[in-house]
């Protein structure tokens, strides 16, 4: 009887322990459901064989061969996982990753929730659309090095996959507009500098930095023969040395023209200029300070859980040049026929094929990472639509005063934390208010030709196309400007 008792009794507090240890259990299944976030970064060389084959330099005109390689260009990866989703952003040292390769480098990552790809938009790197070729009648691209970069790709995404570990997050920003030069008017800058910072939660110490800043790699200026990624090389490599973390660069909104200042100092006082190794290094050093500046000011920020709108799109292309550059080969992207409807899209026009009313596919997407917001453009976004800075009154002799203004990035998500990364999927050339464009005599500012930018966009209808987009992509998730 006494074992019997003892055994009964040894029974329930078996059973208690058990309950426990099944709601341990379930709240640990719970909590890792609702979103611990982990995260893993990885690079892949994507630098090109300069003795092997010819390599056009993308950017500026026509016929620069890269005669050697001054730094090695990258595809940087950032992975994250909140515990049911994993999402890839990715950067490459390169003028604009086409829409096309995009999806090449998804078919091979079908676990992945989303996948982003953006570029720099290095002009110091290979031709990866086709325009900068040998003259303009050639075509710049080898398609061997597009498939070497879906495949680097694809190993730097699958590389910061294996490497995921528990991390927290600090979001930080810092500005400095000194930094910035606006080549064309109206004068408008994004001299945000903006950066997560992610680390260990049981020691704080530091896993990796990602950072999004506004300017065009173009520092090295278009007589420089060098493969390299521009001050973009020394801004992470300066990172790099003084956190000793992975770095992944990303690209804000640079339309505008957002390039970089007329000179730089070095610490004795003396002068550099666009165009020199010293000037490119002075500059890229001095963004990775103002980096350090927003890592000092991060406070911590909430990353999880994932959500994720993202649409293809059409843009209508009015482009006189680019339609040229489709019929001679140039430009080889299959494209839309617009049904004016930039959600509905048409029948697909193969390459060199021409139809009247022509639109390229692309994509426009948000994020929604926890507290903070990530919207995705295609392109080179002016700024004028990052904080709503429209001109007022507009500048007589424009072609479209009465245009209705775009949606603003800060429009849609007010007062919370967000990253604006450009280039995202795509690059389909300069994206204008539409208020803007001025490609019809008499010209804006009492100018006697028209500023450069139209010569780099589709056309007039795509500032509003893709940022309506954006607002029915970041209204899908109930961001703040939209309810």
């Amino acid at each position: 009887m006494v074992v019997v008792k003892r055994f009964a009794r040894l029974a329930r507090i078996w059973c208690v322990w058990l309950g426990i240890g099944v709601w341990l259990l379930g709240f640990s299944a719970v909590s890792w459901a609702q979103g611990t976030l982990r995260v893993g970064f990885a690079q892949a060389d994507i630098t090109p064989n300069v003795e092997r084959s010819t390599v056009w330099i993308a950017g500026y005109g026509h016929g620069r061969r890269a005669v050697g390689v001054h730094d090695r260009i990258y595809v940087r990866a950032v992975v994250l996982h909140d515990g049911q989703r994993q999402i890839a952003l990715a950067c490459a040292d390169l003028i604009g990753l086409q829409y096309q390769e995009v999806k090449r480098i998804r078919k091979h990552l079908p676990e992945f929730h989303y996948v982003l790809v953006s570029s720099t938009h290095n002009h110091e790197g290979p031709d990866v659309i086709g325009i900068w070729g040998r003259t303009p009648m050639h075509y710049g691209v080898d398609p061997k090095y597009l498939d070497l970069v879906v495949k680097r790709t694809v190993e730097a995404i699958r590389q910061a996959q294996a490497r995921l570990e528990p991390a927290e997050v600090l979001y930080g920003t810092a500005e400095d507009a000194s930094l910035l030069k606006d080549a064309r008017l109206p004068l408008a800058l994004d001299p945000v500098l903006r950066v997560l910072v992610f680390r260990r939660p049981q020691d704080k110490s530091l896993l990796g930095l990602l950072v999004q800043w506004n300017c065009h790699p173009e520092a090295m200026d278009s007589e420089n023969t060098f493969i390299t990624a521009d001050f973009v090389h020394w801004t992470v490599s300066e990172l790099r040395s003084r956190y000793g973390v992975p770095v992944a660069y990303f690209t804000g909104a640079v339309g505008g023209l957002l390039t970089t200042p007329d000179e730089m100092k070095d610490s004795s006082g003396k002068v550099w200029k666009p165009g020199q190794w010293e000037y490119t290094a002075l500059y890229g050093v001095a963004v990775a300070r103002l980096a350090q500046q927003a890592i000092r000011q991060a406070r911590p920020l909430r990353l999880v859980p994932f959500a994720v709108a993202a649409k293809p799109v059409a843009v209508p292309m009015h482009n006189p040049r680019f339609h040229l550059a489709r019929s001679l080969g140039v430009l080889r992207r299959e494209g839309r026929q617009w049904t004016g409807d930039p959600e509905q899209l048409g029948p697909v026009v193969p390459p060199r094929k021409s139809v009247k009313q022509f639109a390229v596919e692309t994509e426009v997407a948000c994020l929604k990472l926890g507290q903070l917001w990530v919207a995705a453009i295609p392109g080179e976004l002016y700024p004028e639509m990052i904080y709503g800075q429209y001109q007022d009154p507009v500048e007589p002799n424009v072609d479209f005063p009465q245009a209705p203004l775009e949606p603003t990035v800060k429009g849609l998500f007010g007062s919370e934390p967000f990253l604006f990364i450009g280039l995202a999927n795509d690059e389909v050339g300069y994206i204008l208010p539409k208020r803007q464009w001025d490609t019809k005599a008499p010209f804006a500012y009492g100018r006697d030709k028209p500023q450069y930018g139209e010569v780099n966009s589709l056309g007039p209808e795509a500032g509003p196309v893709l940022m309506n987009a954006l607002r029915r992509r970041a209204q899908e998730l109930g961001a703040p400007g939209t309810r």
